[in-house]
């Protein structure tokens, strides 16, 4: 049974989430065809640093309750509890920087989509001589051994938002702000408790508490915590949070000692500053500070979540700011034959229907790990892809196909995923612009795990789509020596998949938000690894009954 929420659709609540929050803050403005809010009073930054941050919604008030003078400049969303699209965060970029700012930098909270959505944008960014710096942050101090995946982006994020706002406020330049942003984050930590779950619009609820039970150190997205204790008074369960928090043998621990022990609280910032949708419990952040830091924390901020509200009427006020133009596409590469492109549409064809099949599996997987979204992705993508494909493009040369498909899935297939799909297409088609032969195929393959690799920080065992990926890549080396031949090579790379998938229920978790979990809760294979494996099944049996 799926949990109630009171939204229009599932599909656009996030969409009217943002739109609401601008029709009632004269202050802000959307940024037409994109997910993103913006200060309506962009063009008087020029010449100042602009703060862009954003993440996934289910986390209100943040992000977009914090933009405003002395805080953010905008906000990229995704939807409910996935990374915002790459062309809505390049956008935002762009927009900024036509707006005569000095540079941007993005505020981002470790997470493996994020990392790589606003990594992926920044790069683009910068090839287009746009100035941009990102900080990663990490503030959670529930693990008392870090996993490789590092410290999960929790509420303190908020605080470098205020910290860095203050600095673009007074003039500071970006590479001085990125500096001294990065420090403050190296001497914040923050802890949650949860009483109960969340669960995503129109999913089931991610886990389960018993009724006498609250999790320690619970991740916003519903990932598990290091301890479930039984339920207490409140300055019980805060003194238990301040003992994990402060304790020495944890190696993300506060450097301070328990309140109780001559701690002078320089502040106390209270209310709610970043939910997880209907999951109740706490979080609290400590951050050590000295009197510079604290004028920064202290400046003035038209921020409504910290907290202030609008006092003039907002009825018929359009803000609505022009998208910006997209660059100049490159030349349109040769365009592939008839047979070509024929056999291009029926692989497409073949790989969107499995997706959508596996949709139910590819979820119940994914429950044991995340929140149970993987297939949702996977088949959203795939019917991305159709609706594409339906509309009948001349389908070019291999590489601008991967190409294309690749912005497809960064702006329709959200979450980790798409990102990790499109860093790997677009890295391959580079490969194929000259030759389509197989060493270059095996090249391209290559090249798309290498650029998986930069961003997502995964490597092969610990246990992710990468596995099947790489072992298919591993065996499609074969292609690169004279006399290969297409079918047999690709049949082993199949087979080595789909075993790289069966064997990844039995590794443990090394990237991604399965880090956070146990290894002898994670029984199944991964769900990522399983779809990559049955889309090279697709792949090869369309290229059986073409008999190419």
């Amino acid at each position: 049974m799926t949990s109630k929420k009171l939204v229009n659709s599932v599909e656009l609540c996030a969409d009217d989430a943002l739109a609401g929050l601008v029709a009632c803050n004269p202050s802000l403005q959307l940024l037409q065809g994109h997910r993103v809010a913006l200060r309506s009073d962009l063009d008087s930054l020029k010449g100042r640093v602009a703060l862009l941050s954003g993440g996934g919604s289910g986390h209100e008030p943040a992000h977009a309750g914090f933009i405003g003078k002395g805080m953010l400049t905008g906000v990229i969303a995704g939807s409910v509890f996935a990374s915002p699209a790459v062309g809505s965060i390049l956008a935002a970029i762009r927009a900024v920087a036509q707006a005569g700012t000095a540079g941007t930098l993005l505020i981002v909270k470790n997470y493996t989509g994020d990392r790589l959505n606003f990594g992926f944008a920044m790069e683009q960014a910068r090839a287009e001589g746009i100035s941009v710096e990102m900080v990663v942050i990490g503030d959670d101090s529930a693990f008392t051994v870090l996993k490789k995946a590092g410290r999960r982006g929790l509420c303190g994020t908020v605080l470098i938002h205020k910290v860095a706002g203050a600095l673009a406020e007074e003039g500071v330049g970006l590479e001085e702000i990125a500096k001294r942003v990065s420090l403050v984050a190296k001497a914040m930590g923050t802890l949650g408790v949860s009483l109960s779950s969340c669960s995503v619009p129109g999913s089931k609820p991610t886990f389960e508490l018993a009724a006498d039970e609250v999790e320690l150190g619970l991740g916003i997205h519903g990932e598990a915590g290091v301890q479930r204790v039984k339920m207490a008074p409140a300055d019980q369960i805060v003194t238990l949070m301040l003992d994990h928090m402060t304790n020495t043998s944890n190696v993300s621990h506060v450097p301070v000692q328990s309140e109780g022990r001559g701690v002078k609280v320089a502040r106390a910032l209270v209310g709610t500053f970043m939910s997880a949708l209907e999951m109740s419990g706490v979080s609290l952040t400590l951050l050590l500070v000295d009197e510079p830091l604290l004028k920064l924390i202290d400046a003035e901020t038209t921020a409504t979540a910290w907290p202030h509200m609008a006092k003039v009427s907002v009825t018929g006020r359009k803000r609505i700011r022009e998208a910006p133009k997209e660059p100049p596409e490159a030349p349109e590469a040769t365009a592939a034959g008839g047979g070509g492109a024929k056999q291009m549409t029926l692989v497409l064809e073949r790989v969107c229907t499995t997706l959508i099949g596996l949709e139910e599996h590819l979820n119940a997987l994914d429950r044991a790990a995340g929140d149970g979204d993987c297939g949702i992705t996977h088949s959203r993508a795939a019917k991305a892809i159709q609706g594409w494909v339906k509309e009948g493009p001349a389908l070019a040369s291999p590489a601008q196909v991967l190409s294309k498909l690749s912005v497809l899935l960064l702006e329709k297939m959200g979450g980790s995923s798409g990102a990790l799909y499109g860093l790997f297409l677009t890295a391959a088609a580079q490969a194929l612009k000259a030759k389509t032969d197989l060493p270059a195929w095996s090249a391209a393959m290559d090249a798309g795990l290498e650029a998986m690799q930069k961003y997502g920080k995964a490597a092969p065992g610990d246990r992710t789509m990468l596995d099947s990926l790489w072992a298919a890549g591993q065996e499609l080396q074969a292609w690169k020596s004279p006399g290969a031949s297409l079918l047999p090579v690709l049949t082993k790379a199949v087979k080595s998949a789909e075993a790289a998938a069966e064997a990844t229920k039995n590794m443990e978790a090394g990237a991604g938000r399965a880090s956070y979990i146990s290894s002898a809760r994670l029984d199944q294979p991964d769900p990522g690894a399983v779809a990559v494996a049955a889309i090279f099944r697709a792949i090869l049996e369309v290229l059986q009954t073409q008999g190419a």
